[in-house]
């Protein structure tokens, strides 16, 4: 499953493979690291494709990819046409930022079975790392045809939206998202891709979208928390705050008045 790959609110976070290096005074080097290395042992070959899958499984929540990518391989010797194997080969790859492999397997998942959802989403993942907004939504479109009750589909189709900048589009999906998983923004996975918000303008609207959001549904601490980040970022329609209607309830709240009398400055970028 994918369910793990969602968006956030800061900018595109792969892990970088160039390690800053100081040595020696004043001295600055960038230095290169070392390709993914095989860890464990191959897979045995008297495992059933069961036996290889699940430990396949198990060293991807370990985040040792290459190694479980050779599991999958072996799973598929005795299952071929497995899209679930293919898919989660993708999703390895797609860690190790092999973004092409990665879109391969997720095309064979989608070959072997056309109402595998998750690699349609997990396929506009990949249109969205490489800016191609609208080509990302209409994969999540597809996975949202076959499933409408994952959030994590709205959620990165209401990344993409934004990327596009149709904020009231974005606005909807992430609404969507929120009411199928009011917890969907607070968590984040250091194997998936977060939101592309490149500039201070887009960031500040985009936690004053969920400060919004957190608001409508009755959580008010959330709701401050980004309010918080939002005029950190500047936000420069921090005043509607005062008249929009999602923001009624929490106007009462006497920590809303604390922030807003703190007048939080802009963090300079």
């Amino acid at each position: 499953m994918l369910s793990w790959i969602r968006i956030s609110s800061v900018a595109l976070l792969f892990s970088a493979i160039l390690v800053l290096s100081l040595q020696g005074q004043n001295t600055e080097q960038l230095e290169v690291g070392p390709p993914p290395l095989h860890r464990v042992d191959p897979p045995a070959p008297g495992a059933s494709s069961e036996e290889l899958e699940s430990r396949g499984d198990e060293l991807r929540t370990e985040k040792n990819f290459l190694d479980a990518v050779d599991y999958y391989q072996a799973a598929l010797k005795g299952a071929p046409g497995n899209a679930s194997v293919f898919n989660k080969i993708g999703i390895c790859h797609l860690m190790m930022q092999r973004y092409k492999d990665a879109r391969k397997n997720f095309d064979r998942a989608i070959k072997a079975d056309r109402k595998h959802a998750d690699a349609y989403n997990n396929l506009g993942v990949i249109y969205y790392q490489a800016h191609n907004y609208n080509g990302a939504i209409k994969q999540y479109q597809k996975a949202i045809s076959l499933r409408d009750d994952a959030a994590s589909y709205y959620s990165n189709m209401g990344a993409a939206y934004f990327g596009k900048r149709q904020f009231d589009k974005a606005i909807q999906s992430y609404s969507k998202a929120m009411q199928l998983d009011p917890e969907i923004f607070e968590r984040t996975s250091h194997a998936g891709v977060l939101a592309q918000l490149p500039s201070p303008e887009d960031r500040a609207h985009y936690d004053y979208v969920l400060a919004k959001l957190y608001a409508r549904t009755g959580i008010p601490e959330r709701s401050l928390h980004y309010l918080k980040k939002a005029m950190e970022e500047g936000y420069k329609d921090i005043k509607n705050v005062y008249t929009d209607n999602e923001f009624a309830a929490l106007r009462k709240d006497p920590r809303f008045a604390e922030l807003m009398a703190a007048k939080t400055t802009a963090i300079p970028d």
